[in-house]
């Protein structure tokens, strides 16, 4: 059997990462089904914001709309960008900060056991590998 390298491995933290925060996205535009289905976090943009406004308790209804927007845009820049392998590093980076803030504020407002239930603690922590491989396989940063 061969032994996947450095390179392979960090594509494969590219592909999930990205991959992970897009469905999350697609979760909250009911891509995955409506509310209250099998396996459906939000189902709506609506929920989506509440879900905001619950871990950002300070936030009235206007800021939770403008912090879910904002956080949707970063996810699906940074996903976009670790797909294609663009700005690699730098994408990662972002990531582990995107992650953080959300394991964080889950931990506060929400319980202990929530990040670690979603697994947002070991997105965080991937990405931070991920940001120090830098290059990976396939990736747009090798043609540059």
């Amino acid at each position: 059997m061969k032994n996947i390298t450095i390179l392979e491995a960090g594509l494969i933290l590219r592909i999930v990462l990205g991959i992970t925060m897009l469905s999350a996205v697609a979760d909250r535009f009911g891509v995955w089904g409506a509310p209250g289905s099998n396996a459906v976090a939000w189902g709506n943009w609506e929920n989506f914001v509440i879900y905001t406004q619950t871990l950002n308790s300070f936030a009235n209804r206007a800021t939770a709309e403008v912090l879910a927007g904002v956080a949707t845009f970063f996810e699906v820049l940074l996903s976009l960008l670790l797909l294609f392998g663009f700005k690699t590093r730098l994408a990662a980076l972002g990531t582990t900060i995107l992650m953080f803030f959300f394991a964080f504020a889950m931990s506060v407002s929400v319980s202990v056991k929530a990040p670690l239930d979603y697994s947002v603690w070991t997105s965080c922590a991937a990405a931070l590998l991920l940001a120090n491989i830098g290059k990976t396989s396939y990736a747009v940063d090798n043609r540059i």
